[in-house]
């Protein structure tokens, strides 16, 4: 782990993204730039960090942590499905096929969880069991496993727009996935989900929820894109504590970004008006429960990439 007098001398150097003429014109993600190039994806993962839609702060080191271990997951889970990557030439960098992506993003639940009004655990406490399409038994406490892990996808919502809850059946019913290409997509999913709550307890963690995004080659296979089991696209919840907490009827302990989250909802900003600035206290701690959670993920203590970020990227010859 990472000292914080270390963390705390690089947030002023944190990155926040690079100009690569020689790569063509640049585009940007909430916390990704990408560059296009002879039929490759130059992806380049920066330490913006992103919350209630909007880009917040910057951390240290959270670019090259989901990077590596995005990678680290595709490594583990391309005997169930194939994925993008092609390589992974500088810890912020991964070279990737081009994709055509899907217009869902597949969201994995193992748990009945959630406060907002989407969430499974609030539907279902407001007396409602059937639930975006499933059948819930009665019974159910919250922050319980559910009987098995569901799908609940959504649509891409455009730029400025939120995504969009939908059943699994609306998938195909709107046209968005043929049948054939969505069972691929569900039966993937589940199995990368399966093997990821494994590798994630291995660690001591509990791979509560996630989202996938999936799209397809040039040549028709149907692959995992984007990132894996990330604090940014998945939750996680500390196991050596969990059963505790859950009798005590408190809420797990999390080692995700809803950290952050709940950080800027004390201070009363979810989302409007001009949030509060990050005190460096805030992001060094966000930083080494980036870094934590690649280590206890991975097995591996990662190796820091030197900054300034942008000095190493334009050495590169990609």
């Amino acid at each position: 782990m990472l000292d914080t007098q270390t963390i705390q001398s690089l947030i002023p150097q944190a990155f926040t993204g690079v100009d690569l003429p020689q790569l063509g014109t640049r585009q940007s993600g909430k916390v990704r730039d990408f560059f296009l190039s002879d039929g490759k994806r130059v992806l380049i993962t920066t330490d913006r960090l992103s919350a209630f839609d909007r880009i917040l702060t910057a951390v240290p080191f959270k670019g090259q942590v989901l990077n590596q271990l995005s990678a680290f997951w595709f490594e583990q889970t391309q005997d169930i499905i194939g994925n993008h990557q092609l390589a992974v030439p500088d810890p912020n960098v991964t070279i990737a096929i081009e994709c055509k992506p899907f217009p869902v993003e597949v969201v994995v639940r193992g748990y009945i969880s959630g406060v907002t009004t989407t969430a499974l655990w609030y539907r279902y406490s407001l007396g409602e069991r059937r639930i975006y399409g499933y059948d819930f038994p009665e019974g159910l406490s919250k922050n319980e496993p559910l009987p098995e892990p569901i799908i609940t996808p959504t649509t891409k919502g455009r730029e400025g727009e939120h995504d969009e809850r939908i059943t699994c059946a609306e998938v195909v019913e709107r046209g968005l996935l043929d049948r054939a290409t969505w069972e691929e997509v569900q039966a993937a999913a589940l199995a990368v989900f399966k093997r990821g709550q494994e590798i994630a307890l291995r660690g001591g963690l509990i791979l509560v929820d996630t989202k996938y995004e999936l799209g397809r080659t040039s040549n028709g296979q149907v692959v995992l894109i984007d990132e894996v089991h990330t604090p940014d696209s998945s939750r996680f919840w500390v196991a050596e504590t969990y059963e505790d907490q859950l009798s005590q009827g408190e809420e797990p302990e999390n080692f995700d970004k809803e950290f952050l989250r709940l950080w800027y909802a004390q201070r009363g900003y979810r989302g409007d008006g001009e949030p509060p600035v990050a005190t460096r206290e805030l992001i060094t701690q966000v930083s080494q429960r980036y870094i934590a959670c690649y280590e206890k993920l991975t097995g591996q203590t990662l190796e820091p990439g030197s900054y300034p970020v942008e000095e190493r990227l334009a050495s590169l010859h990609l």
